[in-house]
C-alpha cells in the first residue's frame, strides 16, 4: 500500500522534518518481528498474515471485511501478557517515531485489554504512563497517552475509563491528554457515550473519537453534535458533505487523516482518491498519522511520503501539514513553539542534491 520511494526524494527528507504523530494505536503500533518475537515467549501461534503473508491484505468495507481485521488485531494483542511487553511496546513506538522526526507521539490505548496481566485497569495504565516519560527521556521524542473506549462494549465501561483517564490529566508526556472512542464506528450508539465524554471533559482531557472513515458525513456530524471533539480519528469522509466540512473547519477541529489506513479498508481505492488536497483547500487542519503499522504495513513518514507523491505537494505544503499536526497536538504550548521553529528551519534549509 505505501509507495516505495526514498523518504528524501525529490525534495527535502521527509524523515527530518519535524512533526507531531497523533493518531497511532498502542497494540498497532508494533513491529511485526515484536509481535513474533512476543508470541514465540509466550507459546503462541500467530496467523500467516504475521509471519509469511505480512503486510496482510485488509478490507473494512464490510462486516466480514471488519471482522478479519479485528480478529488480526485481536491476535496480536493476545501476544501482550505482561508489564514487560507493554513497556516494550511504548518504548519501541517513541523509538520508531523519533527516527522518522516525531518530536510529539499521542499513543492511545484502551488498558481493559491488557489489564487481566497486571491485577487492574488502572496499573496498565500507569505503566505505560510510567513507561512514556521514561521513553521520552531516552528517545527525545515525547510520548503523551490517549485513553480510548470502544464502541463494542457498553457505554457503561466507556464511563469507567473516562473516570480513571481523569485521574492522570495532564499536559506534557507520561499524562493522559485525551478521551477517545474507537473501533468498528458501525457498532453502538454515539450519543450514548456522551456521558463518558463530559466526564472527561470535566477533567480538562481533550475529546478524540474516531469517526467518518467506514461511515461517511453523517457520522462526522453525529460526533460533532454529542462528543463536542477537539480532534476526529479519521474524519476524512467530512469531505463528501461540503456543509459538514464548513462546520469541522468553523469549529477547528483537527482531522486524523490516516491515508494508508483508508486505501487498506476500502474506503479509498487508492492513495490518490484519499481527499486530502480537498480537505487542506477547504481549510480543515489536518494531522497524517498511521494509525496501526502492525496491520497496514507503513509508519508516520510514509503518509507524509504520499502527500508528496499521490497528491504533488510541495515541501512548502508539507510543512504545513507538519505545524497542523503540531497545533492539533495537546503538546504544552512552550514544546509547540520549540517544534514549530523546527519546522520553520526544516524548511529554510537548503535542499541536499
Amino acid at each position: 500500500m505505501a509507495t516505495t520511494l526514498s523518504p528524501g526524494a525529490p525534495g527535502r527528507d521527509l524523515r527530518d522534518l519535524p512533526k507531531a504523530h497523533l493518531h497511532l494505536h498502542f497494540t498497532g503500533s508494533m513491529r511485526v518481528s515484536t509481535v513474533r518475537e512476543m508470541a514465540d515467549q509466550h507459546g503462541m501461534r500467530l496467523p500467516p498474515a504475521f509471519t509469511t503473508r505480512w503486510p496482510p491484505e485488509l478490507s473494512g468495507i464490510d462486516e466480514r471485511g471488519w471482522f478479519r481485521f479485528q480478529r488480526l488485531y485481536d491476535a496480536a494483542r493476545a501476544c501482550v501478557r505482561g508489564e514487560t511487553d507493554m513497556r516494550r511496546i511504548v518504548r519501541e513506538a517513541a523509538e520508531d517515531d523519533a527516527a522518522e522526526g516525531s518530536r510529539w507521539l499521542e499513543i492511545q490505548v484502551d488498558p481493559t485489554s491488557y489489564a487481566p496481566f497486571v491485577a487492574g485497569i488502572t496499573p496498565a495504565l500507569e505503566i505505560v504512563l510510567d513507561e512514556a516519560r521514561a521513553a521520552a527521556a531516552a528517545t527525545g521524542t515525547r510520548v503523551a497517552v490517549v485513553v480510548a473506549a470502544s464502541r463494542m462494549r457498553h457505554p457503561l465501561e466507556a464511563r469507567t475509563l473516562a473516570r480513571l483517564a481523569a485521574r492522570y490529566a495532564g499536559d506534557g508526556a507520561g499524562t493522559v491528554v485525551g478521551f477517545g472512542l474507537s473501533n468498528d464506528e458501525r457498532r453502538g450508539t454515539t450519543s450514548e457515550f456522551a456521558p463518558a465524554f463530559r466526564i472527561a471533559a470535566r477533567a480538562g482531557l481533550a475529546s478524540v473519537p474516531h469517526a467518518g472513515e467506514l461511515l461517511g458525513a453523517d457520522h462526522v456530524d453525529e460526533a460533532l453534535e454529542h462528543l463536542g471533539p477537539d480532534r476526529l480519528g479519521h474524519g476524512v469522509r467530512a469531505a463528501e458533505d461540503p456543509e459538514v466540512l464548513r462546520r469541522v473547519v468553523q469549529e477547528q477541529v483537527t482531522l486524523e487523516v490516516c491515508p494508508t489506513s483508508n486505501v487498506a479498508l476500502g474506503v479509498y481505492p487508492t492513495l490518490a482518491d484519499v481527499p486530502l488536497r480537498r480537505l487542506v483547500d477547504a481549510g480543515a487542519r489536518v494531522a497524517l498519522g498511521a494509525d496501526d503499522p502492525l496491520l497496514f504495513g507503513s509508519r508516520l513518514v510514509d503518509q507524509y511520503l504520499s502527500a508528496r507523491v499521490d497528491h504533488a505537494m510541495s515541501d512548502a505544503e508539507l510543512a504545513d501539514l507538519a505545524r497542523s499536526s503540531v497545533e492539533g497536538s495537546f503538546a504544552p504550548a512552550a514544546v509547540k513553539q520549540e517544534i514549530l521553529a523546527e519546522i520553520d528551519a526544516w524548511l529554510a534549509a537548503a535542499v541536499t542534491p
